[in-house]
């Protein structure tokens, strides 16, 4: 199984997906591994000779040490996919996980910022400093654009035209997308540049965003600036950096924008991704309608 799981992966990696996806993967077909050693002799898994009721008796496990059905419909989809990959390269006879049912859950809705909540957000930053000059641009970007923090960090200078006022980017399996920065976004991001000679270092390359020794900011860097902002607007609230990417699809489509335009934006592959911020915008009215309208049930 272990030879099964390594060519499984490489497959991955040809079709483009993330490391962190890869890695999920690889890593939930090592726990399953590990799990069905007991049922084999001398601790070697022969992957023809899983059966469905191995299977079944893994994700009881799995239940039975409280994992929530968010994250077994997680591990269903790899075990299905994966064998779904050992059929077509005839590594088994027969799919023992043919027709698994993926355990039914309730989808998380992504926190967002309220527009007030932004607002105060993106005026947080210090103008009299480069670093405060730089965070500004990069909370501006990710506001206007709704881009990821790794899209974020590996946009070029190139990539970026500020008179048209588009940012061309390379989301997830290596797709690329160019969405539209707003004229305040431009505004930060030409602040930056005047200063961003000032970053700049021998280990420099062309890339948008540099960190104090030079280098490009990391995703992790870039995530615990954002979050030192972000404690200062909600504290208590559980919002992330990704909370702003949340915010930029909720406002726009609680501001009438076509779902599928911002799916356009957002690099989703799928218009069901999308349709979440839907349900965040309908979450809305609706509170909205219980506190203003005179016969609404909380009225009552």
């Amino acid at each position: 199984m272990h030879e099964a799981i390594e060519k499984y992966v490489k497959s991955l990696i040809s079709k483009g997906l993330s490391q962190n996806t890869i890695n999920s993967y690889r890593k939930d077909l090592q726990q399953f591994r590990e799990f069905l050693v007991k049922y084999f002799e001398q601790g070697d898994v022969f992957v023809g000779g899983i059966s469905r009721l191995y299977i079944r008796d893994y994700l009881r496990d799995l239940s039975f040490r409280g994992r929530t059905n968010r994250t077994l419909a997680r591990k269903v989809t790899t075990i299905r996919n994966f064998f779904k990959f050992c059929e077509v390269y005839e590594l088994i006879k027969k799919n023992p996980a043919l027709n698994l049912k993926i355990p039914k859950f309730e989808k998380k809705l992504p926190k967002h910022f309220t527009e007030n909540e932004i607002e105060e957000l993106l005026n947080i930053p210090d103008l009299s400093s480069k670093f405060g000059i730089r965070n500004k641009a990069v909370l501006e970007i990710i506001y206007s654009s709704g881009l990821r923090i790794s899209e974020v960090v590996s946009v070029r200078i190139t990539q970026i035209d500020l008179v048209s006022n588009l940012i061309k980017v390379r989301g997830k399996g290596d797709k690329d997308r160019i969405v539209p920065i707003g004229k305040k976004a431009s505004a930060a991001v030409k602040s930056y540049l005047a200063v961003r000679d000032q970053f700049v270092s021998r280990e420099s390359d062309d890339s948008l965003f540099l960190s104090k020794s030079g280098k490009p900011l990391t995703a992790d860097e870039m995530r615990e600036i954002l979050d030192r902002y972000i404690r200062l607007v909600a504290k208590t609230k559980g919002y992330s950096p990704h909370s702003i990417r949340h915010s930029f699809a909720t406002h726009l489509i609680s501001h009438g924008a076509d779902l599928r335009a911002v799916q356009e934006m957002l690099g989703h592959s799928n218009l069901s991704t999308t349709e979440i911020y839907t349900h965040l915008s309908l979450k809305d009215l609706k509170k909205v309608y219980q506190q203003a309208h005179p016969r609404s049930t909380k009225k009552d």
